[in-house]
C-alpha cells in the first residue's frame, strides 16, 4: 500500500447503511451539508462516548453523535425492513470481517501485503518503518510516489469541494476556505470504500484484482462469516464479493475506539485531567501564535464551536513547496512532477493550474508516531519538519539544491505554479531575516506535538500507544 491507503487516508464516518446494514448507501444523516455524513450506526453501537476513555472534552460531541447515530439506525432499519437489533448485529458482523480483512495479506497479489502492513495499529495506523514510500507490487519491490498517512481521525473530513464553506455551527459560513476535503492526499475520493479500492488494485501497492480478492475471501477461515453477513449468494459474483470487501473495510475503519479515541495527553489537558509541562505549554503557545509558528491556522488546536475536540487539521488543500525527494525512483525523470490535486493520480482537475501543487493538510494527531513526513516522505523527524516550516524562506539553501551559488528553490514545483504557494507566516520571510522560531522554540513545538499521541495515562508523560495495540489485536 504505497499510494492510496498509503496515499489516501481513512473513510469518513457516515451513516453508511449500504456498508453496515446491507441497505442503500444514502441511508443516514448528512450532518455537514457536504454529502459526507458524520456518524454511523457503529458509533451508536459502541456508544461513542466510551471511545473518549473518560475525557470530558468529548462528552458533548459524543452525545451529539449518539443522537445522530440513533437517527441513522432508524433510517437504516426502516429502509432495510430490519429491527434496530438486526441493524446492530449487521454492523457488528461487518466490523469483525473488516478487521480480519485489514490484517489479511492473502488479498494482495503477492500474498505478503495487508492493509496493516502500511497502517500499523501500534504506530497510529501509519507505517512502522521510516521508508519515504512503502514497497509493494507482486514482487514487493515496487514503489509509488507518496508516503502512507495515518488512517486515524479522518471521520470528520468533508467531501471534496473546490470552494468549502463551514456550517453555521463551526464558523463563518460566508468565508470561502478554498479547496477542502477528500480522503486522499489529492482529495480525489470521498468514501471509505472508494479509498480502499485504490491500494487493493494498484500495481505498486497490493497489486490485486477483484477476482483475486474474491478467491482469497472464499478460501479464508472467515468465508462462512462472510456469507452470514452478506447472504449466501455473495460468492456468486466476484464483483459483488469485492464490493462487500470494500464495505467491510470501510465499516471497520469507522470503529471509534480504534480510529478516533481522543485519548492523548492534550485531550486530557483540555478536559482538566492533565497538566502540560512548561516546554509543552510554550510549544502550544508558539503553535498557536499567528506571528510565530502559526501552525494552528491549518492544524486547528481549539475545540470546535459545538465543543467537539480539535481535529488538528482544517482538511484544506495547500501548496507549501516541499523539496523534491530525489530518493524516489519516479523522480529520476526530471520532467515528472507530482502535482497533487491536478495530477497525475487525480484526473478530474487536470489542466487547472490553480490546483497544481496542492495537497490535503493531514491531522497532527499521533504525528509523533510517524517516521516519514509530507506527501513524498522527504523528512523523517518532527525537528526536520518544523525546521523546514520556519527556515524555508530564511535559509532555503538548507532544503533545496544549490547550483553555481544559486538556490534552486521549490525544485518539485514548476515555476508557473508558484503563485499557488502559501505565503502566510512563517512563510512570509526572505533570506537574511530571522526565522520565526529559534532552536529552543523548535524543541518546544516538538514537545507539544508529542502530547497528541493517543493512549495517554496519568504518569506516562506525553503518552503511549498501548490502547491502539490492545484494541486492534
Amino acid at each position: 500500500m504505497t499510494l492510496a491507503a498509503c496515499d489516501a487516508g481513512s473513510p469518513a464516518v457516515g451513516a453508511n447503511a449500504e456498508a453496515e446494514a446491507g441497505t442503500k448507501a444514502e441511508a443516514g444523516t448528512k450532518a455537514d451539508g457536504s454529502g459526507n455524513a458524520q456518524v454511523n450506526t457503529k458509533a451508536d453501537v459502541n456508544a461513542s462516548a466510551s471511545a473518549n476513555a473518560g475525557v470530558e472534552a468529548q462528552a458533548s460531541a459524543s452525545r451529539a453523535a449518539a443522537s445522530m447515530a440513533a437517527s441513522a439506525v432508524k433510517v437504516a432499519a426502516h429502509e432495510a425492513g430490519q429491527t434496530r437489533a438486526q441493524v446492530y448485529e449487521s454492523v457488528r458482523q461487518m466490523t469483525a470481517l473488516g478487521k480480519q480483512l485489514f490484517f489479511d495479506a492473502s488479498l494482495s497479489g503477492s500474498g505478503k501485503l495487508a492493509c496493516a502492513s502500511c497502517h500499523s495499529p501500534e504506530h497510529g495506523f501509519a507505517p512502522a518503518n521510516s521508508l519515504s514510500v512503502q514497497l509493494g507490487g507482486n514482487d514487493m519491490h515496487r514503489t509509488g510516489m507518496r508516503a502512507a498517512p495515518t488512517l486515524k481521525y479522518l471521520q470528520s473530513v468533508p467531501a471534496f469541494a473546490e470552494h468549502y464553506h463551514e456550517s453555521d455551527d463551526e464558523g463563518d459560513e460566508s468565508v470561502d476556505a478554498g479547496p477542502t476535503g477528500g480522503l486522499t492526499w489529492d482529495g480525489r475520493v470521498d468514501r471509505g470504500s472508494d479509498q480502499a479500492r485504490i491500494p487493493l488494485l494498484s500495481s505498486f501497492e497490493m497489486g490485486s484484482t477483484p477476482a483475486k480478492v474474491a478467491a482469497a475471501v472464499k478460501a479464508a477461515s472467515y468465508a462462512d462469516a462472510f456469507r452470514a453477513a452478506f447472504g449466501e449468494p455473495i460468492f456468486d459474483s466476484d464483483d459483488a464479493t469485492f464490493k462487500a470487501v470494500l464495505q467491510a473495510l470501510e465499516t471497520f475503519e469507522q470503529t471509534p475506539e480504534l480510529f478516533y479515541p481522543y485519548t492523548s495527553k492534550y485531550d486530557a489537558y483540555l478536559a482538566g485531567k492533565a497538566q502540560l509541562t512548561q516546554a509543552e505549554l510554550r510549544g502550544l503557545q508558539l503553535f498557536n501564535d499567528e506571528k510565530k509558528g502559526n501552525c494552528a491556522s491549518c492544524h486547528i488546536s481549539q475545540r470546535t464551536m459545538d465543543g467537539a475536540p480539535p481535529q488538528f487539521s482544517d482538511f484544506g488543500l495547500i501548496a507549501i513547496g516541499v523539496p523534491r525527494n530525489r530518493a524516489l525512483p519516479v523522480n529520476r525523470d526530471p520532467h515528472f512532477y507530482d502535482l497533487g490535486a491536478c495530477g497525475p493520480e487525480r484526473t478530474d482537475l487536470k489542466g487547472r493550474a490553480e490546483f497544481c501543487g496542492i495537497f490535503r493538510t493531514p491531522t497532527l494527531r499521533n504525528v509523533a508516531l510517524k517516521k516519514s513526513f509530507f506527501h513524498n516522505g522527504i523528512y523523517h523527524s518532527l525537528d526536520q519538519v518544523v525546521r523546514f516550516y520556519v527556515q524555508r524562506d530564511t535559509n532555503p539553501e538548507k532544503f533545496y539544491p544549490v547550483s553555481k551559488g544559486k538556490v534552486q528553490k521549490f525544485d518539485d514545483l514548476p515555476q508557473r505554479y508558484w503563485v499557488n504557494l502559501n505565503t502566510e507566516p512563517p512563510f512570509d520571510r526572505k533570506p537574511g531575516d530571522k526565522p520565526a522560531l529559534d532552536e529552543a522554540e523548535i524543541k518546544d513545538v516538538v514537545a507539544f506535538l508529542n502530547t497528541l499521541t493517543d493512549g495517554y495515562k496519568a504518569g506516562d508523560g506525553a503518552g503511549n500507544n498501548r490502547g491502539n495495540k490492545a484494541a486492534a489485536n
